[in-house]
């Protein structure tokens, strides 16, 4: 009993790492339909902008499949520092699924005839007993990786023939992959997927231009499968959410507070579960119901710690691109090219514009989103609105 109760009042917010189930929200339809392609063998391309929620989705969706028996395999290709990694990350997760270590290893190398493979145990303990690092020592050159590459890729369809089981592979921030080795990564991957009828794919990221040009024509993942692109949570259900959240844990709130928290947050997944989050964590000895007073405190508190850092990445930007950045947020990112907005905010001449957008993308600070551009940390966002002239 006491145990329960110190469940009911637990944080329910969750941001900074892959949410679960019980602070997932608004997502049903489009779970329901990546678990539906996935199930069937689908080979999807899920596109959403930084912080709309997608790796969740993503961990959401693969643990309803596992449930019904199919074999996960999640990568996140972003953590990888060279194309040889990958291809050793991407073979050790799918052949774990094979049984204990010493099973997959060897199994491993009989299908990888011809290539090294050292296995070794993991010297991180935090990945449990029966971790183990996979190399491929020897590997030397581009020519090898394109050969080692047609092998590993095709070793979920393997695992799946072993196992009698379908599998699925999703591999997070995949527009990463185009680092590694410029089109062949992508070549080699759709030459595998496209015969693997018991293997379904999720290539999710969260670069939409990206994104948007691997599935493009002369490309080759053009037409592999069909495109998921993560819309805005509607604002009105992510605020009646957040409301509820509170009062079903033990914290009351007054009409409208859940509104509130999304509009300043952006209706951004992340900074609404991170303001919501660090409110719950402010007001733990209130008696009364949280308001608009108390979530501006937060508020405050949450800019003055982030003070010094904002500074720092305000003054690393040139004079064009801070006024264009608040151009950004006053304008809420619409008409940035118009004569009204240039010469009120003293910007110059339209390609001087678009140089200092393309600047401010490349650096993170803001993204193209539902045909305008908004900053990405909401938190950011602020400090610009209410600190810089």
């Amino acid at each position: 009993m006491a145990a329960a109760r110190a469940r009911a009042f637990e944080n329910p917010f969750v941001y900074g790492e892959v949410v679960p189930a019980s602070a997932f929200v608004g997502r049903e339809a489009e779970l329901d339909r990546l678990v539906r392609d996935l199930v069937s063998g689908q080979k999807v391309f899920l596109v959403s902008p930084r912080r709309y929620g997608k790796s969740s989705l993503i961990r959401r969706a693969a643990e309803r499949i596992a449930r019904d028996g199919v074999l996960t395999v999640e990568l996140t290709v972003s953590s990888y520092s060279s194309y040889l990694a990958f291809l050793e990350g991407f073979a050790r997760a799918v052949v774990a699924h094979t049984g204990p270590v010493e099973g997959w290893a060897r199994r491993l190398r009989e299908w990888l005839r011809g290539v090294r493979t050292d296995v070794r145990a993991a010297p991180d303990a935090s990945r449990g007993s029966g971790a183990a690092d996979l190399a491929f020592p020897g590997i030397r050159s581009a020519r090898d990786e394109a050969r080692l590459a047609a092998d590993v890729f095709a070793l979920p369809q393997r695992v799946a023939d072993l196992r009698g089981r379908p599998v699925v592979v999703a591999l997070d921030e995949f527009q990463d992959v185009a680092q590694f080795d410029g089109g062949s990564v992508e070549q080699a991957l759709r030459a595998a997927v496209q015969h693997q009828r018991d293997v379904g794919y999720v290539f999710a990221g969260s670069e939409p231009t990206l994104m948007e040009q691997m599935v493009s024509p002369r490309r080759p993942f053009y037409k592999a499968g069909p495109v998921m692109r993560l819309e805005r949570l509607p604002a009105d259900v992510f605020a009646a959410f957040v409301e509820r959240q509170f009062a079903t844990h033990g914290r009351p709130v007054v009409a409208g507070l859940g509104e509130a928290i999304v509009d300043l947050a952006g209706n951004l997944p992340y900074d609404v579960q991170r303001l919501a989050h660090e409110l719950w964590d402010d007001t733990g000895g209130l008696a009364r119901p949280l308001g608009l007073e108390d979530l501006h405190r937060t508020l405050g508190r949450l800019l003055g710690e982030q003070r010094l850092l904002f500074e720092g990445l305000w003054q690393r930007l040139t004079l064009l691109q801070r006024a264009t950045l608040r151009a950004v947020v006053f304008e809420e990112g619409h008409e940035l090219l118009s004569a009204a907005t240039r010469e009120r905010y003293r910007l110059g001449g339209p390609s001087s514009v678009q140089s200092a957008l393309g600047a401010l993308t490349r650096h993170e600070i803001i993204q193209r989103d539902e045909g305008a551009y908004v900053v990405v940390d909401s938190l950011f966002r602020e400090w610009v609105a209410r600190t810089t002239y």
